[in-house]
């Protein structure tokens, strides 16, 4: 499913991508709008590092390569693989809705602020994209628990430790680095939405607020 999921994402993620390379060589023919060109790139990137290039070399050869190599039948919490899959076709369906909603999310795929907030995208496109990347950081948070505590637990005894083949050492770190990485990307994303919504100002010098924040979260 993850392979299956990740090769749509990234025929989606393709054709955007023709779309930029057909503007770029014939620039407003094809594109007649300066901000759908960069809706395009944005959406094309997400896609394509959320929706193509993470299911299929960590969830679905993962899925595919690990129980092999610890001597398992499956992964150890093979309902959680299945919540961590579930979540991410709703994320891609929320990415889409977002690219087709009010005028797009044209933010390029940082998102930073001040372009990410009023006055320059007052739609409801970014709220939906955010919620998006909040679904596809908890199925990879999530597939990441699975991953970490299928390599430290479930390996025989030959395979434990340092005699682990490289490609489970590989996911293993990988894991990790999301553990540590995802609640913060969700932290500063949730902080964008309250600047959106709630009047906060994180990100906002006029209340005290720092753009740069946001990049060095991100």
């Amino acid at each position: 499913l993850y392979l299956y999921s990740g090769v749509w994402g990234g025929l989606f993620g393709a054709s955007l991508s023709l779309m930029i390379r057909m503007q770029l060589g014939h620039p407003g023919v094809f594109l007649k709008s300066d901000w759908f060109y960069n809706v395009v790139v944005t959406t094309h990137a997400l896609m394509m590092i959320f929706f193509a290039v993470m299911p299929i070399l960590i969830g679905a050869f993962g899925n595919w390569l690990i129980p092999l190599l610890v001597g398992g039948k499956d992964m150890i919490y093979p309902r959680m693989n299945n919540l961590s899959y579930w979540l991410s076709p709703n994320a891609l369906y929320l990415l889409m809705l977002s690219f087709s909603t009010d005028k797009g999310v044209g933010a390029g795929w940082t998102i930073y602020p001040p372009l990410s907030v009023y006055p320059y995208h007052s739609g409801p496109s970014m709220d939906v994209l955010i919620v998006s990347l909040h679904l596809a950081g908890l199925s990879s948070l999530v597939g990441a628990i699975n991953f970490a505590s299928t390599n430290k637990n479930m390996p025989v005894l030959e395979m434990k430790g340092e005699r682990a083949e490289l490609y489970v050492l590989w996911i293993s770190v990988t894991a990790v680095l999301l553990i540590i990485s995802i609640p913060v990307l969700g932290g500063g994303i949730t902080m964008i939405l309250f600047d959106r919504n709630f009047n906060t100002t994180f990100f906002d010098p006029a209340g005290g607020g720092d753009p740069v924040l946001f990049q060095h979260l991100f």
